[in-house]
């Protein structure tokens, strides 16, 4: 039995994407029968053009091979992501081209990479797995509200119907997406398998670093600075209104990266530190050190809908949580994670409303509920195992 699986991202980058496709890869290998071989087709790093790490362009662990595709440079623009997925595909269709597998996986946040899936698994005769991160064309309906390139919509509508119809099987890391895909194809009996806590995040008990006497809290953001994330929008006001009452360090790069470091400077605020993506380890400490971990979604209708992995990651840690999410998210920290303090986002003074309570809270309540709940390892497990009955069955 042979299963393929596409990725835009795999480790040694750094993405949500990246580490879920290894989790399902590492799952698949507990489960699999004698005869699985697993090819994985991704990408050479590239999710942070200020962090790129070398990374074999192919390579071979037991029944598994990886193999990279090398991307033009980018950084983070759209024009930029779609040249580099229009690089990955070209290499794709090549590679793929007289092999047959018996599923092919797809991992996608966005559209295309679901799209190709369906192009590949159409070409071997093979049944197509979608794991769905995000609503893209939902989510571009926001994001080119106001701009001239809305007229391709209805081409990702048309694009987005028939991968969903085409599929198989169809997993979704949010139960918020359902509404909207059953819409589309309502014949699927979806899957909900969500993202979750990993291993080395489970493993650590204790996140507490030794700190100063009279030490401002450290609130801490690490991840992507796009619009997605919409810090630009949130961060300059609420260091101002928080003043000298806390400190904020960002880790991350993105597209909104410029925009954010103007919004600071305009705004003259000087609690807020910037630093460049860093590697998964070294980011373990910058979370020890933190007394607070901080996540802010755009006030985008379609991010109402999502799940953050890293609401997983940072509520593991025991720390106390500072979530600007609405819809979907905000249930699920509200009722799941217990002591998270949730705000409406883009509201700068309901952060700095939030934050001030948490700063006079007690720690957070034991949340050993929640990370046994909610480990990757077991989540990824179940889905490997449906990928595998569905590849039985042809």
């Amino acid at each position: 039995m042979k299963i393929l699986i596409l990725s835009f991202y795999f480790p040694p980058d750094l993405s949500a994407g990246s580490f879920r496709a290894k989790a399902l890869v590492d799952a698949l290998r507990e489960v699999m029968p004698n005869d699985l071989a697993i090819d994985v087709i991704t990408t050479m790093p590239n999710r942070y053009h200020s962090l790129l790490e070398d990374a074999p362009r192919e390579e071979t662990d037991g029944a598994v091979t990886i193999r990279r595709i090398s991307l033009p440079g980018h950084k983070s623009g759209m024009a930029d992501q779609a040249r580099s997925f229009a690089a990955y595909a070209r290499q794709v269709r090549r590679l793929t081209a007289d092999a047959r597998w018996d599923a092919v996986v797809a991992t996608s946040s966005r559209l295309m990479t679901a799209a190709l899936g369906m192009h590949v698994a159409r070409r071997a005769g093979a049944p197509l797995y979608l794991d769905i991160r995000d609503l893209f064309t939902d989510t571009m309906q926001d994001v080119l509200a106001t701009s001239p390139l809305r007229v391709l919509l209805p081409g990702f509508r048309l694009l987005e119907r028939q991968t969903l119809r085409r599929a198989r099987r169809v997993n979704l890391v949010s139960a918020g997406f359902l509404p909207h895909v059953k819409a589309i194809a309502p014949q699927h009996d979806y899957r909900v398998f969500t993202n979750g806590i990993d291993d080395e995040f489970l493993n650590r008990n204790n996140w507490t670093a030794d700190k100063k006497s009279g030490a401002r809290p450290l609130v801490l953001y690490a991840g992507n600075i796009g619009e997605g994330q919409g810090l630009h929008r949130i961060l300059p006001q609420a260091a101002r209104l928080v003043g000298d009452r806390a400190r904020f360090r960002v880790i991350g790069d993105g597209g909104r990266r410029r925009q954010l470091e103007e919004a600071l400077a305009a705004a003259g605020v000087d609690n807020v530190e910037l630093r460049a993506p860093v590697p998964r380890a070294i980011l373990m400490q910058h979370y020890e050190e933190a007394d607070i971990l901080f996540l802010h979604l755009n006030d985008h209708r379609a991010f109402h809908k999502v799940l953050p992995s890293k609401l997983f990651e940072y509520a593991s840690t025991g720390k106390k949580l500072l979530a600007g999410i609405g819809g979907y998210a905000a249930d699920f920290a509200s009722t799941e994670i217990p002591d998270a303090e949730v705000f409406t986002p883009c509201d700068a003074a309901g952060m700095s409303a939030a934050l001030e309570r948490l700063i006079r809270a007690d720690p957070p309540t034991d949340r050993q509920a929640f990370r046994e709940k909610y480990a990757r390892r077991a989540i990824m497990r179940q889905m490997a195992e449906d990928i595998l009955d569905m590849a039985r069955k042809g």
